[in-house]
């Protein structure tokens, strides 16, 4: 898929260029200098692109000093504004960086202030040549088109037709597209269903891909492999974030193995395939155990989520950190990963299913930590869907699959929550976790 070309600073994305790598800084936007460190350490690390969190106008301010700071020491990384409810900041935004991503559904609640906003910020962003991400996250997507689409990868396809049409009305065309989602399936097929939209009304801004609230470790990898390499192997997709609940640091070499395998710069350690009906095996020699897991996730996470096959087994072996030969042929790493690529593609339900955020700088307590003393105690729900969520912007609506959810509130308090429902609020961070699973049990003791 051909893209036009978008500006964002020293950054172009689409137009045949080389895949973007971005990630997104967890501090506080308030706090400059923790900011300045951590946007210094992610550019030497390889980010083409940092984005910030915006809650307040006041952090406007400190964003363009973190830029302006940045270009005193020669880093010229174009920073993107990531702004929520406030298209009054949205557009403060806009005069100071080089790109600002909103999702214009929660603009307003009357969808015809939010078109009037949206304008306004488009007139902004022509004017200083600020690029503009639409990011429309399923669970996130409104009212008003969920009553008419359900929240589907329709809904998400069609909101994103809806401001798209507006950007071409109001002659602003330097914009990037996202619709993200943490079920693999859903994100594909929105992907595919707007790439089909735009081609067939001759539209062609860039999509900028990623599966949100993905987790960590090893399954927050093989995820998001899977689902971003689905489409990259498509021809879809011209920027990624890979979106893991850790330092953002780690994000950001997952990312770039995606960009160099899509752009012809690497290419998969698998050595040998053959199948047996609808069972793929694959033999692999690879350099070491982060190159497996992402080969093996881009070579079939496709092939599963389009049912081509129903399951893989993995031989062969890898280099392990002392250059140590470590064999796969039968072992238990083997079975562990090939049910974590099932599960990632939802094809098999081996453990509970987590969504969790990467965290930003609007999260108010240890996300990390947290995150894993959760996944630590709940390891034994096989098939449940727990969400472990940094902060109530995006916490509510974006798990929105999820049977469980934590969520912080901020001043050490947390909403648990029932799927949609808040059951609990104001619970003390110290006391959470067991309250999650109290409720937990007693439901499944009233069951």
């Amino acid at each position: 898929m051909h893209t036009e070309e978008v500006k964002a600073g020293n950054i172009t994305i689409g137009g045949g260029r080389h895949i973007v790598v971005q990630t997104m800084c967890n501090t506080h936007t308030s706090d400059i200098e923790a900011t300045l460190a951590q946007c210094r350490r992610l550019y030497r690390a390889g980010a083409e692109m940092i984005r910030l969190t915006v809650p307040a106008m006041s952090d406007v301010e400190a964003l363009a000093a973190i830029k302006g700071k940045l270009r005193e020491e020669g880093i010229d990384v174009p920073l993107v504004a990531d702004v929520h409810f406030s298209s009054e900041i949205a557009i403060a935004a806009a005069r100071v960086v080089e790109k600002v991503r909103i999702n214009p559904g929660n603009f307003h609640k009357d969808h015809l202030k939010a078109c009037e906003q949206f304008a306004r910020l488009t007139d902004v962003c022509r004017e200083k040549g600020t690029a503009l991400r639409i990011g429309l996250n399923h669970g996130s997507l409104g009212e008003r088109i969920t009553t008419l689409y359900g929240n589907t990868p329709l809904a998400m396809k069609e909101a994103a037709m809806e401001w798209i049409g507006l950007c071409i009305g109001n002659n602003f065309r330097n914009v990037v597209v996202s619709l993200k989602a943490s079920n693999t399936l859903v994100m594909v097929e929105a992907y595919r269903l707007l790439a089909r939209a735009m081609e067939e009304q001759g539209i062609a801004f860039p999509l900028h891909l990623g599966v949100t609230e993905a987790g960590n470790g090893d399954s927050g990898r093989i995820k998001s492999a899977a689902g971003i390499s689905t489409l990259l192997s498509e021809g879809i997709g011209d920027t990624v974030r890979v979106s893991l609940t850790e330092d953002p640091e780690n994000e950001i070499p997952v990312a770039r193995y995606l960009s160099d395998r899509y752009g012809n710069r690497l290419h998969s350690s698998l050595t040998n395939l053959y199948m047996e009906g609808k069972k793929a095996i694959a033999t692999y020699d690879a350099p070491s155990r982060e190159r497996l897991l992402l080969d093996f996730s881009c070579d079939f996470g496709k092939m599963l989520l389009d049912r081509k096959i129903d399951e893989v087994e993995l031989r062969g072996r890898y280099a392990g950190q002392g250059g140590e030969e470590i064999r796969l042929d039968g072992s238990e790493e083997s079975a562990y990963l090939s049910d974590e690529l099932l599960q990632a593609t939802r094809r098999k339900f081996y453990k509970p299913e987590y969504i969790a955020c990467p965290g930003c700088g609007r999260t108010m307590y240890n996300l990390e930590e947290t995150f894993n003393e959760v996944k630590r105690r709940t390891s034994h729900l096989k098939g449940m869907v727990i969400a472990v969520m940094g902060c109530i912007v995006n916490g509510p609506g974006e798990m929105a699959d999820a049977d469980w959810g934590y969520v912080g509130e901020g001043n050490h308090k947390v909403s648990i929550y029932r799927k949609k429902t808040p059951v609990l609020r104001h619970v003390p961070e110290n006391e959470a976790i067991d309250r999650l699973l109290e409720l937990i049990d007693k439901e499944g003791r009233a069951e």
